[in-house]
């Protein structure tokens, strides 16, 4: 018998919650990719949001090269929860990307699709795990990538691990149990 409950659970953490931190996360990557981007000569779009043939959403980082006429979809993702869902979502965006680009006044010939993941050993675990689902969905991995971004010359599925970029070398993490250990006061003297 369904009982028609429902369970909301909030996860806090440091006064945060969780979702505010993974934002923060997913922002940094953002960041630093739009910084790297730009700084190889590419112009960004950022948050471009799109409703094409009553498919909605937007894209995380929208690129742009005039000299190749080239577009770049980029998916960030600071966590990969679901991997069937990350690789459909971020088709379906490059499958749209010149429609998308076209409404921006850009008519690319070639379109590039770039999944950019933080680097952890949770995210290369699960990617390993899927090993051939993600070959197949992402065959272009760091050479490729830095190569076709340098000169895009044909079609790209990529697949990039990055440090995220908080002003720190990596993100930090924390998994499995962690021993917490209560900060020792002095008491006062006694007179």
């Amino acid at each position: 018998m369904a009982l028609g409950a429902s369970l909301d659970v909030r996860v806090r953490w440091h006064g945060e919650a969780l979702d505010r931190l993974l934002d923060a996360a997913h922002a940094g990557l953002v960041e630093l990719v739009v910084r790297r981007l730009r700084r190889a000569g590419w112009e960004c779009a950022v948050e471009v949001s799109f409703s094409i043939w009553g498919e909605r959403g937007s894209v995380d980082v929208l690129a742009w090269r005039a000299d190749a006429r080239a577009l770049l979809v980029v998916e960030v993702k600071s966590v990969i929860p679901d991997a069937q869902a990350t690789i459909a979502v971020h088709d379906r965006k490059v499958r749209l990307a010149p429609e998308i680009a076209r409404s921006r006044g850009w008519d690319p010939a070639v379109v590039g699709g770039l999944l950019v993941v933080a680097d952890s050993s949770t995210a290369r675990n699960r990617v390993a795990a899927l090993h051939d689902v993600f070959d197949t969905a992402y065959p272009d991995r760091a050479l490729d990538v830095r190569r076709w971004l340098a000169g895009p010359n044909r079609r790209l599925s990529g697949l990039l691990f990055v440090r995220n970029g908080h002003g720190t070398a990596r993100m930090n993490e924390v998994s499995g149990r962690q021993r917490v250990r209560r900060l020792r006061t002095t008491a006062p003297a006694r007179q």
